[in-house]
This record gives structure tokens, C-alpha cells and sequence, in this order.
């Protein structure tokens, strides 16, 4: 097995004569060996290779927004156009003058306009209400976004495929529309959703429901601290800072957060999405109760594609467990969240196991192998798959007891 899969996958190995027999002789799981190499051989396609685009041409062409105060949704817009080929670096002008704001080709997040044939895209109108495509539930069904567009969301509308495709050309049409749609899922939503005003957490529960705490580290609040303060002076120059430089700032500090993002989506989430699906997939094999799933390693990006494959497939019952190995060659046992919490399992391991190392554990579950279990219960440690597997048994039948 371990030969024919050097003849398929040759760039994977590099042996020698002394170091082969060594591998020969060691256990293997064709099952694992299958993902392993499925996973190293799609990571690396050139597919979800980001291209280089910093000696493409600069554009002359101009664009536009307003000036005083800036936020995030222009600043993100205004990156996403001079990625474009179109408005590739292009200058931007900061004004609220109509008679300038008319001389640029684009203008956004200014005007009192949106109509994309005149490369116009404010959202401050009255009767604005543009939303992106609904969303989809976890029944099948899908519900209108929470938030309006703001600027940086009219511009992904209308040119954010054309940004994925400046990194990543060589994405398929159903790659690039999934890529596009989590991108805005992940990134883009929330920057409209501060932009045009819309908490967090809705009104009118019963109880109320407050913020025990809050997050100033978002992109949002970044940009916001980039504007110069009232009393802020330039130790050089004496002067209160350049408005249109810290913009600048600010601009490409959206980018890089966009990129990070993005390539985590390309690179990493798209090539692990077939894995996980046949993992889905061969549930049963797994374990009859199809609750639980087998991955080649914990590095690879799972939680939201088992949401999306469970939605998409209308799978019940739910995965409860995903079981794979971590750098160590340890099997793990993890938890699978509710969806849209962080820290609640649907099902957790049990308690009394919970906190417990190695013999102890063994005792305690009854299990050979055991190595720990977290004290919160989401994850847990096995020597062996075997061992793994059998942890992932028993919790299914103690019911997170």
C-alpha cells in the first residue's frame, strides 16, 4: 500500500534506501494514509496558490470620498478598487465638494447616489435599503442580512469576485462563489453591520440580554483610533497630523486584515472542504450512530464546514465528535460546538472524566490509551484511534452525563 502510494503521490517522499525499510516497518492505517495524502497533494495545487499582482500596472484613474472623519467601510472600499485592474493604486481624493467629487471616475461612501452604471455607491440616502444575497439557515431555508450594505459592501457587491480573482485566478466558478460568499460571511457583514448601526444583539428580549464585556480590537475600532485626535499634535512637524496619510494607514490596514482572512479561506477552508466532506460522507463507517467523523490531522479547518456540509446535506443527527491526530501523532477527541456559540458543545465528554490524566483517566473511563481530558469537557486525548473512537462511544452513550 505504502509503494503504490509513492508511485501516485512521488513529491510527497523523499526515502532512501536506509530509511524506507523503517517506514515499511511501522503500523499503518490505509484509511488515514488516503486523507493524509489527499490532503497534502490538494493544500498544494496551484489552484489555491495566491498570485503576486504588485507589478501590474498602476491606473490613472481617480477615486473619490469624502473627507473629515473616515471609518472603515471606505477605507476597505477603497482598498478592494485599487486591487482592481481598473483602479489599480489609484489615487484617492478626500473631499466633500460636488464639484471635485466630479471629476473622479468612482466615487463612494459620498453623493447621495447609488447607481453603479454612473460608478457612483453611497448608502446614505433615505430610501437606501441594499442588502446582500439572504442568508442561508440551518433549515435549507434563507432570511434577509441584519444589516444594509455600507460602502465597503457595495463595492465587494460589484467588484469583490473580481478581487478574489486578482489573488487567486485559478479558482474555479464554484470555488470563487464560495469563497466570495464566506468572505462576506466571515468579514464583510460585520464591517456593514457597525457602518449602518446594527447591535449586536437584538432588542426586545425578554430578559434583556447585556454585553458582559466589549471587544474594542475589531477592524472597525482600529480604523476609528487611526483618525487624529482633537488635541493631537506631530512631534516633528509641530502640527496636527495629515488626515489623508493616516487614511492611508488605515486603507491598507483594512487590506491586510481582508487578505489574512481571504487566504485562511482560500488556501486553508477550500482545499480542507472535500476532506471533511467525505469524512461527513463516510460517517457510518466510522460509527453506526453517524455522530462521529475521522480527520486526518487537527490542523486542518473543520467547525464551519461541517455546519455548512450538515445544512447543505440536512444531516441528523448532528456530528457530536470529530476525532483526528495532532503534531504529536496523539488522536484527539473534539467536541463539536452549537453553532454560533464558542464555547458550547453539543455534546459534552463526561464529567466525571473531565480534568483526569492518563491512568486515572483509564480507570475512570475504563479505556485503555486515555491520555486527559480537558476540565471543560470539549476536548480529550487517546494513545491509539482505537482508544479514540471508544472515548467518542461511550460519551455518545453517557449523553455528556
Amino acid at each position: 500500500k505504502i509503494m503504490a502510494a509513492i508511485s501516485i503521490f512521488p513529491n510527497l517522499f523523499s526515502f532512501t534506501s536506509r530509511t524506507l525499510p523503517i517506514l515499511l516497518s511501522l503500523p499503518f492505517h490505509s484509511a488515514s494514509f488516503h486523507l493524509y495524502a489527499t490532503t497534502m497533494s490538494s493544500s498544494s495545487s496551484p489552484v489555491f496558490k495566491r498570485a503576486k499582482i504588485d507589478g501590474l500596472p498602476s491606473s490613472t484613474k481617480t477615486i473619490g470620498t469624502h473627507s473629515g472623519t473616515f471609518q472603515a467601510d471606505e477605507a476597505l472600499g477603497c482598498w478592494m478598487l485599487r486591487q482592481t485592474p481598473t483602479y489599480r493604486n489609484s489615487p484617492v481624493v478626500r473631499s466633500r465638494d460636488p464639484a471635485v467629487l466630479d471629476t473622479c471616475d468612482i466615487v463612494i461612501d459620498v453623493g447621495g447616489v447609488y447607481d453603479h452604471d454612473s460608478l457612483r455607491y453611497d448608502h446614505h440616502q433615505r430610501d437606501y435599503d441594499e442588502k446582500f444575497t439572504p442568508k442561508q439557515n440551518k433549515d435549507g431555508t434563507t432570511s434577509e442580512r441584519c444589516t444594509k450594505l455600507s460602502a465597503s459592501g457595495l463595492v465587494y457587491r460589484h467588484y469583490g469576485k473580481d478581487v478574489i480573482k486578482q489573488y487567486y485566478p485559478d479558482l474555479t466558478e464554484e470555488m470563487l462563489n464560495l469563497a466570495y460568499e464566506k468572505m462576506y460571511n466571515s468579514f464583510c457583514e460585520a464591517i456593514d453591520a457597525i457602518d449602518t448601526g446594527v447591535e449586536p444583539i437584538p432588542g426586545g428580549l425578554d430578559p434583556p440580554v447585556a454585553l458582559v464585556y466589549r471587544d474594542s480590537t475589531g477592524l472597525s475600532a482600529r480604523v476609528s483610533r487611526c483618525n487624529p485626535r482633537w488635541n493631537e499634535v506631530d512631534a516633528t512637524t509641530n502640527q496636527p497630523p495629515n488626515p489623508d496619510e493616516r487614511f492611508e494607514i488605515a486603507s491598507q490596514m483594512c487590506g491586510d486584515d481582508f487578505m489574512s482572512v481571504l487566504s485562511k479561506i482560500v488556501e486553508a477552508d477550500l482545499p480542507a472542504r472535500s476532506i471533511v466532506e467525505q469524512a461527513v460522507n463516510d460517517r457510518f463507517e466510522c460509527d453506526a450512530s453517524g455522530e462521529i467523523i475521522k480527520l486526518p490531522s487537527g490542523g486542518l479547518p473543520w467547525k464551519s464546514e461541517v455546519y455548512e456540509l450538515e445544512h447543505q446535506n440536512k444531516i441528523e443527527p448532528l456530528i457530536k465528535y470529530v476525532l483526528y491526530t495532532d503534531q504529536g501523532g496523539m488522536w484527539r477527541i473534539q467536541c463539536v460546538s452549537v453553532e454560533g456559540k464558542a464555547f458550547e458543545n453539543r455534546l459534552g465528554l463526561p464529567k466525571e472524566w473531565r480534568g483526569v490524566r492518563d491512568q486515572d483517566l483509564e480507570k475512570i473511563a475504563g479505556i485503555e490509551g486515555c491520555t486527559f481530558c480537558h476540565a471543560a469537557g470539549f476536548i480529550g486525548g487517546n494513545k491509539s484511534y482505537e482508544g479514540a473512537l471508544e472515548m467518542a462511544r461511550v460519551a455518545l452513550k453517557k449523553g455528556g452525563e
